[in-house]
């Protein structure tokens, strides 16, 4: 992956994130991040 891509990459995903919360609020996104940690945990386990 080279620079640029990375660059798009990591724009295109905050330019996401700000889009969802300003039109849906934050609480799901909070909601899907404790998501992410408890499956990150999960994963862990398993390694």
């Amino acid at each position: 992956m080279t620079n640029r891509i990375a660059i798009f990459l990591g724009l295109f995903l905050i330019a996401a994130a700000a889009t969802d919360i300003a039109l849906f609020g934050d609480e799901h996104m909070i909601f899907l991040g404790k998501r992410l940690f408890a499956l990150i945990d999960w994963v862990a386990f398993w390694r």
